[in-house]
């Protein structure tokens, strides 16, 4: 069975640091694309990074370029999101997705990633000033 299991959000004073981690099961990192995902309230959900773990190339939201990495362990079958500089915008629901089909384009996960997909049960990130 496929699972991935966020974990690491949490409640951050502005200017500082997270790190998020999804754990996946049931499947081998090194053929997918992953991504982290966001839902604020009343915003649409939004993709924030993703990557492909077979040769480690990544894709970034604007508004978390330079803030945030992401990163694969395939050893440990996790994927991870290093959050710097955290702002109150950042303030949301973070989830871990597997996106398909195999061979999809990172900018096509970024934006198609959806119900077909599979998600973790997502983590919460508060930023207050």
């Amino acid at each position: 069975e496929v699972q991935l299991v966020e974990s690491g959000g949490g409640l951050v004073q502005a200017g500082g640091s997270l790190r998020l981690s999804c754990a996946a099961v049931g499947f081998t990192l090194d053929d997918w694309v992953l991504g982290w995902f966001r839902k604020a309230p009343g915003k649409e959900r939004e993709g924030v990074s993703c990557i492909d773990a077979g040769d480690g190339s990544t894709i970034y939201a604007d508004s978390v370029k330079g803030r945030f990495t992401i990163s694969s362990d395939n050893t440990k079958n996790t994927i991870y999101l290093q959050m710097n500089s955290l702002q109150p915008e950042d303030t949301a629901m973070y989830y871990c997705a597997r996106v398909g089909p195999l061979g999809i384009t990172l900018s096509q996960a970024m934006t198609l990633a959806g119900e077909d997909d599979f998600w973790g049960q997502g983590t919460q990130v508060t930023v207050f000033t």
